[in-house]
């Protein structure tokens, strides 16, 4: 960063427009600005810490009056900056809030604070290229720009008076609040947060198993009925509990066992009487069942003999279903043979088909099997001769597939040809499609950079638009607050005076109030006599104590009302006040454009940034074919080459072949045709031969199952076919008639069987069985009750045996969780400063320390210079005084005595030496560490006076090689001899019409 022109009007005690050339001051690299005190020295520094940010360092912040006292109404209060920050020229403009008279009329109104930064050359990468406006952008813009935020400016940029000073005597504390400001170490305050929310987390969760373990033990107490005493072992007694229900359920289980057998016994009896009364029953069934069927007995006799007959018919009716079955076959093989012998050549040596469908002998197959000798033997030659041909039609298919090959080569080669003539044509397209990809990949690439840029300024964008949108009922709000605030005014001041009306009236009347409580011979409180002749009476207007009490509450409601109403007006005016300042001057259009306008290019920005992938996908695709299509011709040229010699081979030997094959073909049109039409001959023959042998088979068989029909029929009792087949029965009747026979026979079995079981039981026997089931009865109850008694017994057996190994899991688990709980709050304490910590140092504060270590490295080498090589910084991380937390003392160690000492004892020019070194190194590590801009320009406040000569010269020793370094260093001072030793100054003057500026050399 280097500054090259300020300017500035009615600010501070400068009245007048003021003007600051840098690069003119800085020639030298070395300039002071200096002037009587009060002047506005340190004012210059708040104008450049202003414009860059819009706040001035310290409490000078607070006060918030930037405005010159002394400034004409219509000069403005402004600051304008022009600086190079990474290269990049630019200008920032600021005014601050302040009041002003009105143009018309009296009082005066606000002028509102701007800001606006405009690009002098070409903006930084991803800024916009029109500057920014808004004064909320100005700041991020800047400090994102020069890497540091207000704070580490003032304090690397600006090394103000007294402040070092101040941090060389800290304590522990306030050095750590300052290396808060400059160092980031928010990430290990989180760090420690999570040590201490892991702990409350872990012990929630301790707290939750304990809960639970406690929980369980409850439960076991109260299916157990008893709770542990407080000294009592809890193990010792959860096992004498689980011991002692064991005991209780062996004892119901031998009462129930009793009980149960008890309940046999009766349940024998009862069994026994119901035994008895159902023999009575089955006899009485039986003979009842018998007289039944002696009156069907001669329909018995009846069925069995059409039954027997049926089935005698059955072996009948099977083989003339095969006679039948024969006779058919027959007459299908003579119409196959009639078929065959007609689509057979040359029939008559096959023979001549049968005339009728009568039998056929045994003379009739001896002929058959002779005219069938010839036409297989010419079907046999038939077959021989395809198979010749069959390697000649290998041959066919072979030359179809060479002239196929023939004409698929050169059409090959013709599209070959033509496929080369393409690619040459794409060759010489590629290289005007290879620099617009590449021009495409490169503007992806710079897509993101953009696109993080206009991202913010869409959020901040629509954080203002969404101001603008709240603003109106933020008025409302504050019109409504406003008028609610009048009312509870007028309301209370209501309620004030009624109250004061009612005490007044109270006073008026306080003779005939205190009246009421005079007593017969009872003395005056007012007067103390005991005769009351003429006590005062109460008037028309009068009123008691409650009223004054109940007018005194109203009043109280009131004025709370009053109060929360006044709080809601505040309330309501700062969010009305807060919208405004975020706003500025912008409207709600106009911020609605602004955030369309951006939106939109953010959109457009992230389909680019989306598109990296694709478009250096697609410039490397283009470089690939590139490569192919040269590799592609060269492998073309060979195909075509190896396409041509085969060609002329393979014609060659398809002239050979076609003279065999058309010797094979005689006068068919191929070889597939003759050797078709010779296995369709020889099928036909053998075809015919198949049906003549068929067809003798089948009459051969029909004569036989003819035959068979009539042995059968004879040896199944019946005189010839017809009868057997007359007395023939469908299945279902024969089932039928089999059944009822069946069934007749079971029931008088059945029947007779239980006369013969029960020979000694008679029908006439009553039997009682009701006692025998109310004795039963009578044990099952007892049995029930008993077992009710052992399974609640056994039921909560189980759930102390479920509980208590729950239980005894759950202390098990517990312990862990203890060990864990321990040794994390053990960890926690460390990590903050506490337990077995013995220096008391937070991890935060371990950080801190190791950047102050940095810092006091970097000021040893200035201090060293300055003090002649006498003083040198040590960090040390012990404990501080009393317990306290340690880490941060920064000590000096003095090379004459060897001893290291307090920064407190030095003296106030070896203080001030020791400031500016430590200002300087950590300048150089926050510079360093906030990987912000080059620091070009620093300035150095006060503390020169109190150094001697011989000390200022190492001084400005120290001070050149900052100068040459190539920074510029401005000394702010009213050191005299200073103006003796640095040609350039700035001077600064007051007076009654505000203080000016002047370069002297």
């Amino acid at each position: 960063m280097r500054l090259h022109h300020l300017e500035l009007s009615a600010f501070g005690p400068f009245r007048d427009r003021q003007r600051i050339d840098f690069d003119e001051l800085g020639a030298d690299g070395l300039f002071l600005l200096h002037g009587d005190t009060g002047a506005g020295k340190t004012t210059v520094l708040d104008a450049v810490t202003f414009a860059l940010y819009g706040q001035v360092p310290g409490v000078r912040h607070q006060a918030k009056a930037l405005r010159c006292d002394t400034a004409p109404p219509e000069t403005p209060t402004r600051v304008s900056l022009e600086l190079t920050v990474q290269g990049c020229r630019m200008r920032v403009e600021r005014n601050p809030e302040y009041q002003r008279p009105k143009k018309r009329g009296e009082g005066t109104t606000t002028e509102n604070a701007k800001a606006t930064l405009t690009w002098l050359d070409e903006p930084p990468e991803g800024e916009p290229t029109e500057g920014v406006t808004r004064p909320n952008d100005v700041g991020p813009t800047v400090e994102r720009l020069l890497g540091m935020d207000v704070g580490q400016f003032c304090q690397v940029v600006l090394l103000p008076q007294g402040d070092f000073a101040r941090f060389l005597r800290a304590d522990a504390k306030e050095r750590a609040d300052l290396l808060e400001e400059l160092f980031d170490t928010r990430q290990f305050s989180r760090v420690e947060d999570w040590f201490a929310e892991r702990r409350n987390q872990r012990r929630t969760e301790l707290r939750t198993a304990r809960e639970h373990s406690e929980k369980l033990l409850a439960r076991f107490s109260q299916v157990a009925g008893g709770e542990p005493g407080e000294d009592e072992d809890r193990a010792e007694w959860l096992d004498e509990t689980e011991r002692s229900f064991a005991r209780r359920y062996e004892h119901a289980r031998a009462e129930d066992e009793r009980l149960r057998q008890r309940r046999e016994r009766a349940d024998e009896k009862l069994v026994q009487q119901r035994e008895l009364a159902d023999k009575v029953r089955r006899v009485r069934e039986a003979r009842a069942e018998l007289d039944e069927l002696a009156a069907l007995a001669e329909e018995y006799r009846t069925a069995g003999a059409e039954l027997d007959a049926a089935r005698r018919a059955v072996p009948v009716a099977n083989a003339a279903r095969e006679l039948d079955s024969s006779t058919t076959r027959l007459r299908e093989a003579e119409h196959e043979l009639h078929r065959a012998l007609a689509d057979c050549p040359d029939h008559e040596s096959v023979g001549a088909a049968p005339a009728g469908n009568g039998a056929a002998g045994n003379g009739t197959a001896g002929k058959a099997s002779a005219d069938t000798e010839e036409p297989h033997a010419r079907s046999l030659r038939y077959h021989q001769e395809a198979a010749v041909l069959a390697d000649r039609e290998q041959e066919a298919e072979q030359q179809r597939h060479d002239r196929a090959r023939i004409t698929e080569l050169d059409e090959n080669i013709a599209a070959d040809l033509g496929t080369d003539a393409e690619l040459a044509q794409q060759q010489h397209q590629l290289p005007e499609a290879l620099e617009q990809a590449r021009a495409a990949a490169h503007e992806a690439e710079q897509a993101p950079e953009r696109l993080e840029t206009v991202t913010a300024r869409c959020e901040e964008l629509n954080a203002a638009l969404e101001a603008a949108r709240r603003l109106p009922e933020a008025q409302s709000r504050r019109d409504t607050a406003r008028e609610r605030a009048r009312h509870a005014v007028d309301e209370h001041q209501s309620a004030r005076e009624q109250l004061q009306d009612i005490r007044e009236r109270r006073l008026a009347g306080m003779a005939a109030e205190l009246a009421t409580r005079l007593e017969t011979d009872a003395a005056c409180p007012v007067c103390g006599s005991r005769q009351h002749p003429h006590p005062a009476e109460p008037g028309e207007s009068s009123v008691g104590p409650d009223d004054e009490r109940r007018a005194r509450e109203t009043e109280t409601e009131c004025q709370q009302r009053r109060d929360n109403a006044r709080g809601e007006l505040e309330e309501a005016e700062r969010e009305h006040t807060r919208l405004r300042e975020q706003l500025g001057e912008r409207t709600e259009p106009r911020l609605r454009e602004e955030f369309e306008r951006a939106t939109a290019e953010r959109d457009d920005l992230r389909e680019l940034a989306d598109q990296r992938q694709h478009r250096a996908e697609r410039l490397a695709e283009l470089n690939n074919h590139t490569e192919r299509l040269a590799a592609r011709r060269t492998e073309l040229d060979k195909r075509i080459s190896a396409a041509r010699s085969g060609r002329e081979s393979l014609v060659e030997t398809v002239d050979e072949r076609e003279q065999r094959l058309r010797e094979a073909r005689g006068e068919f049109d191929t070889v597939t045709a003759r050797r078709r039409h010779l296995l369709e001959l020889a099928e036909r023959l053998e075809r015919a031969v198949r049906a003549r042998s068929e067809h003798d088979r089948a009459a051969t068989r029909e004569n036989e199952q003819r035959e068979a029909l009539a042995r059968i029929a004879t040896e199944n009792g019946f005189d010839s076919s017809e009868a057997a087949l007359a007395a023939r029965r469908e299945q279902p009747r024969i089932d039928e008639l089999a059944d009822w026979i069946t069934e007749v026979d079971r029931r008088d079995a059945a029947a007779r069987a239980t006369l013969g079981e029960l020979p000694d039981v008679s029908a006439d026997t009553e039997v009682d069985t009701e006692g025998a089931a109310v004795a039963a009865e009578q044990a099952r109850r007892l049995v029930d009750d008993a077992a009710g008694v052992l399974g609640d017994l056994d039921h909560r057996s189980a759930q102390l045996a479920e509980l208590g190994e729950e239980l005894r899991q759950s202390w098990k688990e517990l312990a862990p969780l203890e060990e864990e709980f321990a040794e994390l709050n053990a960890l926690t304490d460390v990590v903050n400063g506490r337990g077995q910590n013995a220096r008391k140092m937070t991890l935060r504060s371990y950080v801190l320390a190791a950047r102050l270590e940095e810092v006091a490295v970097a000021a040893t080498a200035r201090l060293r210079h300055m003090s002649d090589g006498r003083y040198a910084f040590v960090h040390s991380d012990e404990q501080g005084a009393h317990g306290k937390r340690g880490g941060l003392d920064l000590r000096v160690i003095d090379d004459y005595s060897g001893r290291t000492r307090s920064t407190k004892t030095l003296s106030g020019g070896e203080s001030f030496l020791a400031s500016l070194s430590l200002a300087l190194g950590l300048a150089d590590v926050v510079s360093s560490e906030s990987g912000g801009a080059m620091l070009d320009t620093l300035f150095i406040d006060e503390g020169f006076g109190t150094l001697d000569g011989d000390t200022l010269d190492l001084v400005m020793d120290a001070l050149d090689e900052l100068r040459a370094g190539g920074r510029t260093v401005g000394l702010v001072s009213h050191v005299d001899e200073l103006r003796q030793r640095i040609p350039v100054r700035l001077r600064v003057r007051k007076s009654r019409g505000g203080s000016s500026l002047a370069i002297e050399s």
